[in-house]
């Protein structure tokens, strides 16, 4: 597949320049496309949500929504576009995007860089009367006084420009901003956003380093105050002793497949506490037997994003073209009956 081999020719430059050079290419059209439909057995709901495919480009790859439809028409069920903030902000000094190679993973200390909330919501306005599934990841600014104020900034502006919103408390490059878990906090957070939020889903995402007791009172507060569902999970402080790089030691968020053991069990655990709660699994989706693993532990639907550095987009559809191998032969006549069977 050409655009596969465009992707490891983008793996010759430096992380965030390939990064740049993707979205130009996306935006001038050269991405790739898919026609013909999705397989029904691949059609599903989440949080009410009609997807054709339960596979999603995760938050960080399209910050400031610059092509959305681009990502759906390369065949994803749904795009998240962000994080995005009130204030535009460069983020955290470079470099602070490191390749793990050997690991097939990426630590990131980003610090949600992106050109703020008035040129992402004109960019999700110029786009409203398109198809398509999608979501904004809302965060707070490096120097916020107020991140609960920030949050409530960006979904007060965006709550009709998108279908599904989520509260990202969980990065781990904005200090402090983990301790929007806790439970005190979290409920002060969930109490603000849900007085402003429209009829769109609105998700909370979360750290796979919290422990795992807390999935019960993280899921006792998101239906105290009516959210929708959890993304289970962010980017990872931990570092597992596979690491194999000679970046393990940089500082940041590691994604990949080391983070897959530790998020799917976490999934494991909110299915648990909320038999009924939306969960989307993310972390370590790399093929159709992860993502596979992730549905049978109880996420409705999956997102990837470090995949795309390493297989090129060519991903999606081997994913879903596995995924549809995987339920027919295990006797599912959809996703949704997948869902926590295993």
């Amino acid at each position: 597949m050409i655009h596969d081999h465009a992707a490891r020719w983008l793996h010759t430059l430096e992380p965030e320049a390939a990064h740049r050079w993707t979205i130009r290419g996306l935006k001038w059209g050269l991405g790739p496309r898919q026609f013909g439909a999705d397989d029904a057995v691949l059609a599903t709901s989440l949080a009410g949500i009609p997807l054709n495919n339960p596979v999603g480009l995760a938050a960080g790859f399209d910050k400031n929504a610059e092509a959305p439809d681009a990502m759906l028409a390369a065949g994803f069920g749904f795009v998240e576009c962000g994080a995005v903030t009130p204030r535009a902000q460069d983020g955290k000094p470079r470099p602070r995007v490191f390749r793990l190679t050997e690991d097939r993973a990426i630590i990131n200390r980003m610090g949600f860089p992106n050109e703020g909330l008035d040129v992402f919501e004109r960019r999700l306005a110029a786009r409203a009367s398109r198809g398509g599934v999608v979501g904004v990841n809302l965060g707070a600014n490096l120097d916020s006084e107020d991140r609960v104020a920030d949050y409530v900034a960006c979904l007060d502006r965006l709550k009709d420009l998108a279908q599904f919103f989520t509260v990202n408390i969980s990065s781990p490059n904005t200090p402090g901003l983990r301790q929007l878990q806790d439970s005190g906090a979290l409920d002060g957070l969930l109490e603000a956003v849900s007085a402003v939020r429209s009829k769109a889903p609105l998700f909370l995402k979360v750290a796979p380093d919290i422990a795992d007791a807390d999935a019960a009172d993280i899921t006792a507060a998101i239906q105290r105050f009516k959210l929708d569902g959890i993304i289970v999970s962010n980017t990872t402080i931990q570092r597992p002793e596979s690491l194999q790089s000679e970046h393990m030691g940089q500082g940041g968020g590691l994604s990949g497949p080391p983070v897959f053991e530790r998020s799917t069990e976490l999934i494991r655990h909110f299915r648990s506490a909320g038999p009924d709660l939306a969960i989307i699994g993310v972390g370590g989706v790399s093929d159709a037997e992860t993502a596979y693993w992730k549905i049978r532990a109880g996420a409705n639907a999956v997102q990837l994003y470090t995949a795309l550095v390493y297989e090129g987009p060519g991903v999606i559809q081997q994913i879903k073209t596995g995924l549809v191998e995987r339920l027919k032969a295990d006797g599912f006549a959809s996703i949704g009956e997948a869902v926590g069977a295993g």
